[in-house]
């Protein structure tokens, strides 16, 4: 099978992977919630020959494919959730369920899963080893990845490689980044409850004033990556909620922060973790009163195993212009695929899915988020071809 006709395979398969992309996107479902897509995928794989499994955290579905031969096990992951957002767009296929819609890219994580399916199935004889496809629920914030290695999707058999796409619409459809080393952020969720003694706005000096702490943690947070982090390492600490008080006179007894740290480092996670809560408890002492604060850790970073790219930059560069291969492609945005490459040694790559000439280039976990449709093929064809330099 030489590098050009998987590309041409996929490309055959355009029709069916804009059909299955368009009915996923019409009923678009939450995290853990996935049972219509669940069972669309389970019957497509039974019915392509693959073995089999569901309901792993609730609604996953794993098809493992033993090729002619033996050889390594590559794992291969599509997640299924989308997101409690309200549709704005007008198409044929928009949101048939209010207030939910696919606006990541999941519905077209699906499509060139079964994409991808379709063409090993194919060629099944031609595979030295095993295909184990991961169809993963509750990526959007329900620890999906975290609690289907919990049950035990990384065994029997166990995986060597673990290869997961995301399509990207910060790029172009056409382009592809497939960068070594942390490219999706570590994230965790804190929240800091900040107590004073409430009173009359008239006289200040008999209260406690929250508000004046919480204000002056919100300020001295700002130093911990300028001041507290190497210029030549990443971190992000955010602010998201201030909430105190609901009337113009009255000092209330108590306010709330909430806010997210995003790190790649997990010395400089460490680091900036220490100095949340230092600055937290210093500040409200100083001011007179008492903190809680509770750091939730949500998912640790994407880090991709340098020999696994390596491989999936040659197999991109078979798929489009070598030119339109990048590297370098790295956010602080956070995955819970890093659960998966954290046990095994795996790639995450971008595909490219913007197209402003179509008006396709609004941004993820927007209302008006769409991708272009020619990402679909070259997403499949670049992971068969990535499976396939290993079976």
């Amino acid at each position: 099978m030489t590098q050009t006709d998987w590309r041409q395979e996929a490309d055959a398969l355009r029709e069916q992977l804009v059909a299955w992309r368009r009915d996923f996107h019409r009923h678009p479902e939450l995290a853990l919630q996935e049972h219509r897509s669940a069972g669309i995928i389970a019957e497509t794989l039974q019915d392509l020959g693959y073995e089999v499994e569901t309901g792993i955290a609730e609604t996953g579905v794993v098809g493992l494919l033993e090729g002619g031969s033996d050889g390594p096990v590559v794992m291969a992951r599509f997640d299924m959730d989308a997101l409690p957002i309200h549709e704005a767009n007008e198409t044929d296929y928009v949101s048939e369920n209010p207030g939910i819609m696919h606006a990541c890219g999941h519905d077209g994580h699906m499509a060139i899963g079964l994409g991808v399916a379709t063409l090993l199935a194919k060629h099944q004889a031609a595979l030295n080893g095993t295909i184990k496809l991961v169809f993963q629920p509750g990526e959007e914030g329900g620890d999906g990845a975290k609690i289907m290695v919990r049950q035990g999707v990384l065994d029997d058999p166990r995986p060597d490689v673990a290869l997961i796409a995301h399509l990207w619409n910060e790029m172009l459809v056409g382009t592809l980044d497939v960068s070594p080393g942390p490219v999706m952020a570590a994230a965790e969720k804190w929240v800091c409850a900040v107590h004073g003694k409430g009173g009359h706005g008239a006289v200040p000096h008999l209260a406690v004033d929250p508000i004046v702490a919480a204000s002056q943690i919100v300020t001295a947070l700002q130093t911990v990556v300028s001041r507290n982090v190497s210029p030549l390492e990443t971190a992000v600490v955010t602010v998201g909620s201030f909430q105190s008080g609901d009337a113009f006179n009255v000092i209330p007894d108590r306010a709330d922060l909430r806010g997210t740290i995003r790190t790649y480092d997990s010395q400089v996670r460490e680091k900036v973790l220490r100095r949340v809560r230092e600055i937290v408890e210093n500040v409200t002492v100083g001011c007179g009163g008492s903190a809680e604060l509770e750091i939730t850790h949500i998912t640790p970073a994407v880090v991709n195993d340098s020999d696994v790219t390596a491989v999936v930059r040659e197999a991109a560069q078979t798929v489009v212009e070598t030119a339109n291969v990048t590297s370098g492609q790295r956010t602080m945005g956070s995955e819970d695929a890093a659960y998966f490459t954290k046990e095994v040694p795996g790639c995450y790559f971008f595909i490219g899915s913007s197209n402003p000439e179509k008006g396709l280039d609004a941004p993820h976990h927007n209302p008006a988020f769409d991708f272009d449709e020619d990402a679909l093929p070259i997403g499949v064809a670049v992971m068969t071809e990535a499976v396939m330099r290993y079976l």
